[in-house]
């Protein structure tokens, strides 16, 4: 059973990851890289970058289309990133909230 020293420890090692994971980035794109999305570990968008060949295409609707799956996957890239590091440090004990 968790004791209150054990909760401490867990508590400030969380606290660091949460910190790290602000610091992370991870990149995604989709379109053969003609649309790349950057976010951090706490999955906040930080860029979107657009090939100008597909603006010059006029393809509003494959734009919205790379645009939906590229963010997607930088946001799964986050959260199963954050994810991995949470269960390193609670040890895959179920905490509410986590």
């Amino acid at each position: 059973m968790l004791n209150a020293k054990m909760l401490k420890q867990m508590q400030g090692r969380l606290q660091k990851m949460e910190e790290e994971l602000a610091n992370l980035q991870v990149e995604a794109s989709a379109g053969g890289g003609a649309v790349k999305v950057t976010a951090d570990g706490q999955q906040k968008i930080l860029s979107i970058e657009v090939d100008p060949s597909v603006l010059e295409a006029g393809d509003a609707e494959m734009l919205q289309d790379l645009l939906v799956v590229a963010v997607n996957d930088a946001l799964g890239q986050a959260r199963d990133t954050a994810a991995k590091q949470v269960a390193g440090i609670t040890g895959n004990l179920k905490i509410p909230g986590l």
